[in-house]
């Protein structure tokens, strides 16, 4: 598998365009400890020339034009994304579908809740039901992943419940039903296999229940909730009234947090994505940044490309 990451941010990317915090204003300066990043998002493929979204960010169309291995390589039209598949119905995992409603097929994945969301709104009809088929996807069940055209990609897919809640938009009108565990399929985890390794996809997780540990337990690659480093560190900067948690974020550090409770288990690659432009941890000269490396952990930047 080869894997490249096309965003590593939280929703509103990094910088975010209305925060002014000092994190935010290297960021704009050009600070190279605090490297700018976009909506998260990767791109896998099994040869190098069909390529499976992991969400679709609002950034899409810049960061396609920042991936070569994505540009068009046939006249007139044409796109070596060949599938797509949403872990849930958040504005920042789905709102980049806009960006590939000009006509060229591709198959998109998603759990049926997500994919109701998109029934819901008349402005995705913009990708044509005729070319791009949607694929309701059930979480323990893994499947190959095919494009339009149901030719296989090489990559199997095996979806599963991921802690969470329901996205921020719907919160109105479910009440205090908002956790995934209530709501099954709103925020999903993902296992893809290829060659036999196998990456695991957990870029929106509430907490590190026994379940997401037996998930994650021998990956050879782990892409992790990093949104926040504190439970309350959206409160402590004045932002919001909201905890991690609240939000549907595991945090990193804590006793609870994922670099504790996955401290004993066998992955071979750790890395920290969807980070909030509040983490300290995404700046380099960061203690916090020092702490998860030498915890055995990484920060996704875009455009890093990794190889399973």
């Amino acid at each position: 598998m080869r894997i490249r990451v096309l965003g590593a941010a939280a929703g509103g990317g990094f910088p975010q365009w209305n925060a002014a915090s000092e994190a935010c204003r290297r960021a704009r300066a050009g600070d190279p400890a605090a490297l700018p990043a976009s909506q998260a998002s990767i791109a896998v493929s099994a040869d190098d020339e069909r390529w499976l979204l992991i969400n679709a960010s609002p950034d899409l169309r810049a960061q396609i034009e920042a991936h070569p291995p994505l540009h068009p390589k046939v006249a007139p039209r044409s796109s070596p994304i060949a599938a797509v598949v949403l872990t849930n119905g958040d504005v920042d995992a789905l709102a980049g579908l806009l960006h590939l409603r000009e006509g060229t097929a591709f198959a998109l994945y998603a759990h049926p809740r997500v994919l109701a969301i998109l029934d819901r709104n008349p402005i995705f009809e913009v990708v044509d039901r005729g070319i791009v088929p949607r694929r309701p996807l059930e979480p323990g069940c893994a499947i190959p992943v095919r494009d339009a055209a149901e030719r296989s990609l090489g990559l199997e897919l095996l979806p599963f419940v991921a802690p969470g809640k329901i996205p921020l938009y719907l919160e109105g009108e479910a009440g205090e039903a908002l956790d995934t565990e209530a709501l099954e399929g709103d925020v999903l985890g993902l296992e893809i296999t290829a060659g036999g390794r196998r990456l695991v996809w957990l870029g929106n997780c509430a907490r590190i229940t026994g379940e997401v540990r037996r998930r994650v337990a021998g990956a050879d690659l782990l892409f992790m909730d990093g949104t926040l480093w504190q439970d309350e560190e959206m409160i402590r900067q004045g932002i919001g009234p909201k905890t991690g948690r609240r939000m549907g974020h595991v945090s990193m550090s804590g006793e609870e947090g994922a670099i504790a409770r996955l401290a004993d288990l066998p992955i071979g690659r750790r890395i920290f994505i969807h980070l909030n432009n509040t983490n300290p941890a995404l700046l380099a000269d960061s203690p916090e940044r020092a702490t998860l490396l030498a915890a055995g952990w990484e920060v996704a930047h875009d455009g890093m490309e990794l190889f399973l």
